[in-house]
């Protein structure tokens, strides 16, 4: 009796599913006929295979508690600091015995609202209302101070904004000669205030929660070339304010979760 080619390929793929024939490869590998289905049976189980999982925080307190809790050996955090994250991986691993890393806890840290809004005022045109209406609004965080660095009421600093003038004058010379003439002119913009204008605005917010409270100094500037005066505020210092806070960051995680795990800066994809 003779087999079909059907017949033939069908005992090739039972013998196939059966046996499973292994290659010799790095990464284990198993030959199985393209009808054969992978089925993952965990579902079924009383519990499933591994612990595996992510956990998202805006809270620094709340993510150096987890960490502790889930400590784990070989646990490593790898901090964003220009995002002011953490990604911490539990079962990563090591070279000779990687692990998953599919259980993880992930901190994002959440501005303040006062910082938000030292970030947002700072390096662009704003009108004299608006700056008053913002300076009133965050009353609590400004001290304006004056070119010697003295503080200003809150209340004149905000009358100075919104009694600005600004005033023109002209100037000229002429030189006349036996055999030449010349002639120079100037022409002088300056905005004044009936009150003391401020020089800068000191600003004080903790930037994230969990870091410590720090004073950003915005300094006032007034541009003329335009009908009306536009006020730009610029912060003094900001990189490096930046990187102050972003130290502040790794070195406060660090104390949170203590031998817990270790960390690193960077990013680690673990694909």
């Amino acid at each position: 009796m003779s087999l079909t080619k059907e017949a033939i390929q069908l005992i090739n793929d039972t013998a196939l599913a059966a046996t499973g024939k292994t290659l010799d490869t790095l990464v284990p590998t198993v030959v199985v006929p393209d009808s054969a289905t992978i089925i993952n049976l965990e579902n079924y189980q009383a519990g499933r295979s591994r612990f595996r999982g992510t956990y998202s925080t805006h809270s620094l307190a709340d993510f150096g508690t987890y960490v502790v809790e889930r400590a784990a050996p070989g646990a490593r955090g790898f901090i964003d600091q220009d995002a002011m994250s953490c990604t911490l991986l539990f079962n990563l691993g090591t070279a000779e015995a990687p692990g998953h890393a599919d259980d993880r806890a992930v901190l994002k840290l959440k501005p303040t609202a006062g910082y938000t809004a030292a970030q947002s005022i700072g390096g662009r045109g704003i009108s004299q209302k608006d700056l008053s209406d913002w300076i009133e609004d965050w009353h609590q965080y400004v001290t304006p101070v004056d070119e010697a660095g003295d503080p200003i009421p809150v209340a004149k600093a905000i009358a100075a904004v919104r009694t600005i003038t600004i005033k023109a004058s002209s100037e000229s010379e002429t030189t006349v000669g036996d055999t030449s003439a010349s002639r120079s002119a100037m022409d002088q913009i300056e905005a004044r205030s009936k009150e003391t204008l401020p020089v800068a605005l000191q600003f004080r917010t903790i930037p994230y929660e969990g870091l410590t409270e720090q004073q950003i100094t915005l300094r006032l500037s007034v541009i003329t070339s335009g009908s009306v005066p536009v006020l730009k505020l610029r912060w003094v210092g900001e990189e490096v304010q930046r990187e102050d806070i972003a130290q502040e960051f790794k070195s406060v995680l660090q104390a949170k979760i203590g031998e817990s795990a270790a960390l690193s800066l960077g990013d680690f994809n673990p694909k």
